[in-house]
């Protein structure tokens, strides 16, 4: 059974569902991939890992009673002992969170025997566009060594929250091609400094985009929409969502509730 939305379902955004989506996207892109692309190039899957430290605060046993604590000397000599008093220090908990994001480079193969990136993919994920977390600084980094290498880069941002993460403004964005909610953003290290940016809202499916080979080799296709379908179909959310109007992360607002009813109700959706 098909995702009851014409293009990205709003409803896996939520921060309980994206992760597993963005996991099951950079696979069937690979999928997809490999079914266009001419010999020698192939796509593989890369990983990103990285380890998340807090500290929790344990609360202690007894209480905590600000003091020195004595040291009482032994008759005749010997060790010195430290007497025990109600003082207790405050304890904290360090935990280490391992991390992981993929992604999908296309790759061919060299005449040193090795391989050489051609194009890196990335869809966005909720880290990289959160402020203050480590996977959206260990992003950016790559963004910036990407864009300044001999390789492609496209992003694919499927998330309307969050802090706009792809190169070109947000205001250069939106006077030009108007309000949207999701987009591609597609730079080519022979074209550097210009950005090919496929915008689309809710209401539409995904796009079809041109992914780039090397110079003077063209592009391929990746049809967006039914990498998304091949997600939803092979996934579980046909049983683990709910489809209901406030269960939306972030919600639609009050404009897109009647589209919205429409699309839940299994009525044609007005676009």
């Amino acid at each position: 059974m098909p995702s009851p939305f014409p293009g990205m379902d709003p409803f896996l955004e939520h921060p309980d569902f994206f992760p597993d989506l963005h996991g099951r996207l950079h696979v069937h892109i690979s999928e997809a991939l490999q079914k266009v692309l001419p010999a020698p190039y192939f796509a593989v899957i890369g990983e990103r890992l990285w380890v998340e430290t807090s500290a929790r605060y344990v609360e202690p046993d007894t209480d905590v009673i600000y003091g020195s604590t004595s040291i009482e000397e032994p008759e005749g000599g010997g060790v010195a002992l430290a007497t025990r008093t109600r003082t207790e220090p405050l304890v904290f908990e360090v935990t280490h969170d391992e991390r992981r994001e993929s992604y999908v480079e296309i790759r061919t193969r060299a005449r040193d025997g090795g391989e050489r990136v051609v194009t890196v993919i990335e869809v966005l994920s909720l880290s990289n566009k959160t402020l203050g977390e480590k996977g959206r600084q260990l992003y950016l980094e790559k963004q910036r060594e990407v864009l300044g290498s001999a390789i492609h880069l496209i992003e694919i941002d499927l998330l309307r929250g969050g802090e706009h993460t792809t190169p070109m403004s947000l205001e250069r964005l939106v006077r030009k091609a108007g309000a949207f909610d999701y987009h591609v953003s597609v730079h080519r290290f022979d074209q550097r400094g210009r950005f090919f940016i496929y915008p689309w809202k809710l209401e539409s499916p995904l796009p079809e985009i041109a992914v780039p080979l090397l110079p003077g080799h063209g592009e391929v296709p990746l049809d967006l929409q039914a990498v998304f379908a091949r997600c939803y179909d092979t996934g579980p959310y046909q049983r683990r969502v709910r489809y209901e109007p406030d269960r939306i992360v972030p919600p639609l607002g009050a404009e897109r509730n009647d589209w919205l009813g429409q699309v839940l109700a299994g009525q044609p959706a007005k676009r």
